[in-house]
């Protein structure tokens, strides 16, 4: 296990992934199984999305992970109420046995993703076992937390990632094995990636994935909130507790390499022009009337040689790059690796958001955080605000930042393909 930058007092064994009784749906309850999953809930692009998803089937997870009524307190209880009717109802059914859960997405295009979902022990980023690379929004975690105190369950694996031994590892041949067994259930959603699971059971091979895990550390490519949410509940149960655990999916890197993607921002209330406007002697700023894929392959070229957004909402893209350089130094803080200080998400938040058009990024009324380009754009021209679209950093920039220690601002990366919430639930009384 790569211990950069943690002494070894404050390392612990390394990965502890459990089993649990994971909650399925019963495929004879519901619609589909496609019918009723989700992307990870802050995906789900609001309004429209989520109302997709309601239509989809009334059982879609959606009404777990997010909740619909007038105030938190009321969503909450809501959530809580609607699993324990699921649960009554036969919608929803315990596996009999603990397990670990192998995982497997593919899509049209030859990607492969195969994990193991299990109960990861919840640690601190001191431990460096769990490396988070973002700063998280504390309201956020209030939230995920009120509703898994609610629920008493983890309604969504997060994803984390660890550079495993290569194929001839352990865990690699237990997961590679199981999956040419007939599987638990199969779907394809909507989105095109199909969707299959197996159980691992046999204590043999649990045993040596324990061992094999306890070897490293994970970085969190996708679930900051939700990892954060586990440790605030871990801290409120005394241990030994199901608290001191929280669902994930954990996926070897050096055998199936994650797509990394960018998170955009829209600007609520500000329109491209006074954006636009503001910019004026601090970037260089060109208009392109070009097809979306051809203006993000224009941002993609200019973020080889530094800082570059594209701006849209008013019908065209704008790239943004080459900042004056004394605007940086004035901004950006100083006392972290060049690596952070250069990231385009360090100067559109330390830059742009917060010095040139003032606006609070923790604030959901002046900001939105989009993973989809398109819907984006389209909610931009919609609303009249603005989109500021980025490219991707590179997984190893990432993960080499968090073995410093080091996060980078919120909504940094998109990690993926995300596991499907829905597939398998795991709820803490079990």
């Amino acid at each position: 296990m790569n211990t950069a930058g943690h002494s070894p007092e404050t390392m612990r064994r390394g990965l502890e992934l459990t089993p649990f009784r994971g909650l399925r749906y019963d495929p004879d309850r519901v619609g589909s199984l496609a019918a009723v999953t989700s992307p990870p809930y802050d995906v789900v692009v609001r309004p429209d999305g989520l109302h997709h998803l309601q239509c989809a089937d009334p059982y879609n997870i959606v009404r777990l992970i997010l909740p619909q009524a007038g105030t938190p307190s009321a969503r909450n209880k809501q959530a809580a109420e609607t699993l324990r009717r699921w649960l009554a109802e036969g919608v929803l059914t315990a596996d009999p046995e603990p397990c670990l859960y192998v995982y497997e997405q593919r899509d049209g295009d030859g990607m492969l993703q195969r994990g193991l979902i299990g109960a990861l022990r919840v640690t601190d980023p001191a431990d460096g076992v769990v490396l988070p690379h973002e700063d998280v929004m504390p309201h956020v975690v209030a939230d995920r937390a009120d509703l898994m105190r609610a629920t008493s369950a983890n309604l969504e694996p997060l994803l984390l990632t660890y550079r495993g031994d290569g194929s001839a590892a352990t865990t690699t041949l237990i997961v590679e094995r199981t999956a040419e067994r007939p599987p638990l259930l199969s779907t394809t959603t909507e989105d095109g990636f199909s969707h299959r699971l197996w159980a691992v059971a046999d204590p043999d091979e649990l045993a040596a994935i324990a061992d094999d895990l306890a070897r490293h550390q994970a970085l969190i490519a996708d679930g900051h909130h939700r990892w954060a949410t586990y440790r605030t509940l871990r801290a409120e149960h005394p241990s030994p507790s199901p608290w001191d655990y929280g669902l994930v999916l954990l996926v070897d890197t050096a055998r199936y390499p994650l797509r990394v993607r960018a998170i955009h921002r829209l600007l609520h209330g500000l329109p491209v022009s006074e954006a636009l406007a503001a910019l004026d002697g601090h970037f260089r700023v060109r208009r392109l009337e070009v097809p979306p894929a051809d203006a993000l392959a224009t941002l993609a070229d200019a973020a080889c040689e530094g800082n570059a957004f594209l701006l849209a909402g008013d019908g065209a893209f704008h790239l943004v790059d080459r900042p004056d350089p004394a605007l940086l130094a004035r901004t950006v803080p100083a006392g972290r690796p060049a690596a952070w200080r250069t990231l385009d998400a360090t100067v559109l938040h330390a830059t742009l958001l917060d010095h040139v058009w003032r606006i609070p990024e923790d604030s959901p009324a002046h900001i939105a955080y989009i993973h989809d380009t398109a819907a984006t754009v389209e909610k931009a021209e919609r609303d009249g605000g603005t989109a500021v679209l980025l490219h991707p950093v590179r997984e190893e920039v990432v993960r080499e930042l968090a073995r410093q220690g080091v996060t980078m601002p919120r909504k940094s990366t998109s990690f993926g393909p995300k596991p499907a919430s829905g597939l398998v639930l795991r709820a803490l009384d079990l």
